[in-house]
C-alpha cells in the first residue's frame, strides 16, 4: 500500500509537473466541457445541461501518475483496463476530463481547542479559493453539532470567502464528523457529473448518529472523490504527542480518500499548503473519465471491487520512463469499488 509519505510527494509534484507527457503517450485532443452540475442545486438551475445521465452506466473517474507524481497525459482508451470483481469490462465512454472543477469545501468550525482548529480551518479553507478558476463552482459546508450549508454552489469565489470571514465564534464544541460527511454525501447524489469534496477536519468525531462502519458503507455508495488536509498534524506531533484518539481520526481521513480515490494530506507547516491545493486542483484537472456497462447478472446489489489497469499497444503493462530514460513506476488513483443495483 502506498505510504502517506508517498502520497504527498505525489501530490507536490502532481502541482509542479501538470499537462507533462511521457515518453512514447501521445497527446489526446481534449473535448468540450459539459455543465459539472445538474438539477438539484440553486446553480445546478442556471446551467442547461445537454448531457443525460444513463443509470445503467458506472461512471470511474481515474488519474494516473508516475511513482514521482508526473501526470500521464494523453492517454487512449485502449491505455485503460477497467475490471469489476476481476471481470474485464468494455469501456462505453472515455474522455480526457475537461469539465469545470465542482467541489464542496466541508471545513471543521467547532469551538473545541478553545476555537484553534476553527480559526486553521476558515484560513485554510480561504487559501484553497485561490487556486480555482472562475469557471469552477464552489460550496462551503461548516460543521460542529451539525452541518450548515453557508454559500450553495456558485463561480463567485468571492461570496465563499466573504462567508468564511463573518462566520464569527463556534457555537459547540462538538465535532460531529461523519455526520456532516454523510449529510454532505447525500447532498452530492443530486449534483450531476464529477463532483469532489475538499474535507479540511482533524479527524476526530464526538457524537455522530453516524457511526464509522456505517459512513464507511455510505462511501461505498457515492462517486464523489474526497480530499482530506488533517488540521492537527503540527500539534499533535509537535506538541501533545500522538494520541490514540487522533491516530484513529487520521486513519478514518487516509481511509474516506483511499476509498474514494482521493487523497488524504497531513501538513506540519504552513508553507506545504500552496502545494497541497495545486495538488487537488491539478489531480481533478487531469483526470480520465471512464464508464462500462455492467451486464445484468452483475445487478445483485452487493459491493463491487474495481480495478484499473494501464497498458500498452501490445496489452502488455505500459512502460514508462522519466526525461532520463529511467524506467518509473505507475500510479493509478481511482475510487475501490461502487455499489451494483439490485435487479
Amino acid at each position: 500500500m502506498k505510504s502517506i509519505r508517498a502520497i504527498f510527494v505525489a501530490a507536490i509534484w502532481l502541482g509542479l509537473a501538470i499537462n507533462q507527457f511521457q515518453p512514447g503517450v501521445t497527446s489526446a485532443a481534449a473535448q468540450e466541457p459539459k455543465p459539472a452540475v445538474g438539477a438539484g442545486s440553486e446553480s445546478a438551475r442556471a446551467t442547461e445541461p445537454s448531457e443525460k445521465i444513463d443509470p445503467s452506466l458506472v461512471r470511474v473517474d481515474v488519474l494516473v501518475t508516475d511513482d514521482d507524481g508526473r501526470v500521464l497525459a494523453g492517454l487512449k482508451r485502449g491505455n485503460f483496463r477497467l475490471f469489476d470483481n476481476g471481470i474485464p469490462q468494455t469501456v462505453v465512454n472515455f474522455a480526457p476530463t475537461s469539465a469545470p472543477i465542482t467541489i464542496v469545501v466541508l471545513m471543521e468550525y467547532s469551538a473545541a481547542s478553545y476555537n484553534y482548529f476553527a480559526g486553521k480551518a476558515a484560513d485554510w479553507g480561504t487559501a484553497f479559493l485561490s487556486h480555482l478558476e472562475p469557471r469552477d463552482w464552489v460550496a462551503l459546508t461548516t460543521f460542529d453539532l451539525r452541518p450548515k450549508v453557508q454559500v450553495d454552489f456558485t463561480h463567485k469565489q468571492y461570496e465563499v470567502r466573504d462567508a468564511i470571514a463573518q462566520l464569527g465564534y463556534p457555537q459547540f464544541r462538538e465535532v460531529n464528523l461523519y455526520d456532516a460527511l454523510k449529510e454532505t454525501l447525500d447532498s452530492l447524489d443530486e449534483v450531476r457529473g464529477r463532483k469532489s469534496i475538499l474535507l479540511l477536519a482533524t479527524g476526530l468525531d464526538s457524537m455522530s448518529a453516524t457511526n464509522q462502519d456505517q459512513i464507511y458503507d455510505r462511501l461505498k455508495r457515492t462517486d464523489v472523490t474526497i480530499f482530506c488536509v488533517g488540521l492537527a498534524e503540527a500539534e499533535y506531533t509537535r506538541y501533545g504527542g500522538v494520541g490514540l484518539s487522533y491516530l484513529q481520526g487520521k486513519n478514518a481521513l487516509t481511509r474516506f480518500a483511499k476509498q474514494t480515490g482521493g487523497l488524504a494530506l497531513f501538513p506540519r507547516f504552513e508553507g506545504e499548503l500552496p502545494d497541497i491545493f495545486r495538488s487537488v486542483v491539478g489531480f481533478l484537472r487531469s483526470e480520465y473519465t471512464l464508464s462500462f456497462r455492467p451486464p445484468p447478472e452483475s445487478r445483485d446489489g452487493r459491493y463491487h471491487l474495481l480495478k484499473v489497469e494501464i497498458v500498452g499497444p501490445d496489452g502488455k503493462p505500459l512502460k514508462v520512463t522519466d526525461e532520463k530514460g529511467k524506467s518509473r513506476k505507475i500510479e493509478i488513483f481511482a475510487r475501490e469499488g461502487y455499489m451494483a443495483p439490485k435487479g
